[in-house]
């Protein structure tokens, strides 16, 4: 349900800029419209993609196992491997997404999937090796890195208790 209010939401945010464009800048109305559906051609193949994948891993996935390492008994446990997996985890939200539902679908309880996710946002190594590390410094890797590692951890803990 939280998802139809929130694209109801966004729908009507659209269309309400949409007639603020036409009415104080109509000669913009165009560029607008070939972007957007640039985006909408770049992302829908994307996202079916993801959802799809999703659903096939979500069969592949090794179902005991899951529940074993990130199920409701996986404890404590299961929050670190689950940050872990998330810190190591590869690729854009298509993939993390795609895993985290297929883990979901396979026995995967809500805390480590929370810390799962939380960790691949704010703490990915492939980012931080690819791009932090070069641009921003070591010195600034490490400070981010020492003040993001509780974030996943916090979180999953905090649905653990919930």
């Amino acid at each position: 349900m939280n998802i139809l209010i929130g694209t109801i939401l966004l729908w009507a945010l659209a269309l309400l800029v949409l007639r603020r464009l036409r009415r104080h800048a109509p000669e913009h109305l165009d560029d607008v419209l070939t972007r957007s559906r640039a985006t909408v051609t770049f992302l829908i193949p994307r996202v079916f993609v993801g959802l799809v994948g999703a659903g096939f891993m979500a069969e592949l996935l090794p179902v005991d196992r899951i529940e074993h390492w990130f199920g409701e008994s996986a404890g404590l446990g299961g929050v670190v491997l689950a940050t872990a997996v998330g810190m190591a985890t590869p690729g854009g939200p298509f993939i993390a997404f795609a895993i985290g539902a297929a883990a979901l679908k396979a026995g995967a309880a809500w805390a480590p999937l929370m810390a799962f996710i939380t960790a691949w946002s704010v703490m990915n190594l492939n980012r931080a090796i690819a791009y932090e590390l070069p641009l921003m410094g070591r010195h600034f890797l490490l400070i981010r890195s020492a003040a993001s590692l509780p974030v996943p951890l916090v979180l999953g803990l905090l649905v653990l208790a919930w």
